[in-house]
């Protein structure tokens, strides 16, 4: 029987109705596959993903391989957004086997877990092929079999541990401008080659680095990624990547965790630059995310589906004919030529993408023939919605909306930032221990990983510094001292799990970055923070060790550790304190407290509010009135009254 109807994964509850005789992940798998004798099929993939909804079509409806599932495996569903343990063990496995990685994933293990055998997606009649190959090797080749899953357990648990440096110095962040600058692309922005994925972590970097030639890199790739078509041009946010060098064609899909850390780096944009572009992508992103992805209980949903009616971009992509009946004749070729609309087409069946590859003159136009298009595109088929809360994704869009409704004086995303927040206390938070994802207001089974902790602790202490409610200050402390006391592996860096998290046959750690920060790097950021708002040398320490990976990487590999050389430059800059009293609504306040945001400095952390943090203790008034004290590891300079004289102080000790 099919064991996934009580799932709160979306992902699962698309597979709810399969012949299949799905397991959810957990012992009774284990326990029937070592009852059987036969080997497990661990299936894993995540709920807008294109290829997994093709096998999912292809084989997992399919009648005929499913009975040969069922015969001849026990079967295992894993939502690797709810399980990012169960998938990276697992990845790690497939990559070591066959070279490469991606999802759908198809494991094969023995009923211990063991992995022997593995790859991605197989279309229908290779994938029976290999059902039954499998299980030909399993009962004729036992012992073969067996033998290669422990060479696989053996070579992953004997791998190669990272090296780990010194904290970064400044000829280290040096070097990994330049070692960013070889996979440059001068003319369409961006790291390399085909596919492109927004390399969010990466420009935060280079923007906080501030040199010309990181400016220019991190300049050039935002204003491609917004004209490209990545970017939706009617309704903002963006799609998970390109799959052409150009930022022409998306992969459709879009994830919580691009668009709030795409959003944040645009706000910063913005505030060094002063571009028209980044504020309206910052904003549109925002205004998008909680149009598109705010869940009735104040979070924020995974994911929207690539596909609608069965096909991949669909609800997205237009011909010049599409064009010109929901516009009119003159109106729709004015369309097609801004939006880069062509006969030929940029994607399938001679659809195109929208671009915007230049502002038009006729802005008004621009915005007249935008809210006719959306209009129209409201009556096609919307792609799905996963619509489970993550923990570490809800903390992203909590420190996006926090610095960008501050930055842009818009309360209402600094309060849908608050009512995230809130949900996450509510709902997920139990002691100190924090659960991966709830859907409907109820939580889940599966326990926080370390990039749970640390980016919902990052999330908690932007909001701080942006509203001055101390609990937020709090409740980043008590995720931050569990990081601390459950997650290190004893040479000052974390492992992905808690020590008293479920065990599997290989304990999940891996520094890098990839779509999101890493666990390490985003820990690192929290800590840092912490520090400076605290003076704590213990979580000071630990933040630095946790950098060292990036002094190994930052030559050779800097793409892969972007969030861990933007924490470094904050560490580098100290980070700058800033203390502000007085009463958070009287205006003097508020314009020290924007000051202070639109400085810009590396890292910043400001303390405003209400007592019980540190740095604000023995900060007092100035004649009665709002102060902002300038500090570094506690130690300050003389107390200012005005914004222009804050900000002569940032500037001149930056």
């Amino acid at each position: 029987m099919n064991r996934l109807k009580d799932a709160t994964s979306p992902y699962l509850l698309q597979h709810a109705d399969n012949p299949v005789h799905w397991h959810q992940w957990g012992e009774d798998a284990f326990a029937e596959a070592r009852e059987r004798d036969v080997p497990l099929l661990i299936s894993v993939g995540y709920s807008a993903c294109h290829w997994c909804h093709v096998m999912a079509h292809e084989s997992f409806e399919d009648a005929e391989t499913a009975k040969m599932m069922n015969e001849l495996f026990v079967n295992v569903k894993v939502d690797r957004e709810e399980r990012p343990d169960v998938d990276a063990v697992y990845m790690s496995a497939t990559t070591a086997m066959t070279g490469q990685g991606g999802w759908p994933m198809t494991v094969f293990a023995t009923p211990d877990g063991h992995p022997f055998y593995a790859g991605t997606y197989f279309p229908r009649r290779r994938f029976q092929q290999l059902l039954a190959g499998v299980s030909q090797a399993w009962t004729g080749q036992r012992d073969a079999v067996l033998a290669q899953g422990s060479q696989v357990v053996d070579a992953l648990s004997q791998g190669a541990e990272l090296p780990r440096g010194s904290t970064p110095t400044r000829e280290v962040l040096d070097g990994a401008v330049q070692d960013l600058s070889r996979t440059f692309d001068p003319a369409r922005g961006g790291f390399g080659g085909a596919p492109k994925f927004p390399p969010s972590m990466v420009l935060e970097f280079l923007l906080r680095h501030g040199t010309p030639r990181a400016v220019s890199m991190a300049e050039k790739t935002l204003d491609a990624m917004a004209r490209g078509g990545m970017y939706d041009q009617l309704a903002g946010g963006f799609a998970r990547y390109s799959v052409d060098a150009g930022w022409v064609v998306p992969h459709f899909e879009k994830m919580l965790y691009d668009n709030a850390l795409l959003m944040r780096v645009y706000a910063h944009w913005w505030r060094a630059s002063g571009s028209p572009l980044a504020r309206r992508v910052a904003l549109e992103t925002a205004e998008w995310l909680l149009r598109e992805l705010g869940t009735q209980e104040g979070g924020f949903a995974s994911a929207l589906d690539a596909d609608s009616e069965g096909e991949e971009g669909r609800f997205y992509v237009w011909t010049p004919g599409q064009l010109r009946e929901a516009l009119g004749e003159e109106r729709g070729a004015w369309a097609a030529s801004v939006f880069s609309v062509t006969e030929e087409g940029t994607f399938e069946h001679g659809s195109s993408v929208l671009q915007l590859l230049s502002d038009p003159v006729d802005q008004a136009m621009l915005t007249d023939v935008r809210k006719a298009l959306l209009k129209a595109r409201s009556a096609r088929v919307r792609p799905g919605r996963d619509d489970k809360v993550v923990a570490a994704w809800n903390g992203l869009a909590i420190a996006a909306l926090a610095e960008v409704g501050a930055l842009f004086d818009r309360r209402d995303l600094v309060g849908a930032a608050r009512a995230a927040a809130e949900l996450l206390v509510r709902v997920h938070l139990h002691g100190s221990r924090l659960a991966r994802t709830s859907r409907d207001g109820r939580v889940g089974a599966n326990a926080g990983v370390l990039e749970d902790y640390a980016d919902v602790a990052e999330g908690f202490l932007a909001l701080y510094g942006v509203t001055g409610e101390s609990r937020w200050f709090r409740e980043a402390g008590a995720l931050l001292d569990t990081v601390l006391d459950r997650f290190p592996d004893g040479r000052g860096g974390f492992y992905d799990t808690a020590d008293d998290g479920e065990r599997l046959f290989q304990r999940p750690q891996d520094p890098t970055d990839g779509a999101t920060p890493s666990g390490q790097f985003a820990a690192a950021g929290a800590l840092l923070t912490y520090a400076a708002l605290t003076g704590s040398e213990r979580h000071r320490e630990a933040a630095e060790a946790a950098l060292g990976t990036v002094t190994t990487l930052a030559d050779r590999h800097a793409r892969f550790a972007g969030w861990g050389l933007a924490v470094a430059e904050a560490a580098l800059a100290g980070p700058v304190e800033v203390a502000i009293t007085g009463a958070l609504d009287d205006p003097r306040t508020s314009a020290l407290h924007r000051a202070a945001l639109m400085a810009g400095v590396p890292g910043t952390v400001i303390a405003l509010g209400d007592a019980g943090v540190p740095l604000m203790e023995g900060r007092g008034l100035i004649d009665g009135g709002p102060a902002a004290y300038v500090c570094r590891n506690f130690a300050c300079r003389m107390p200012v009254t005005t914004p222009a004289d804050l900000s002569k102080e940032l500037r001149t000790i930056s």
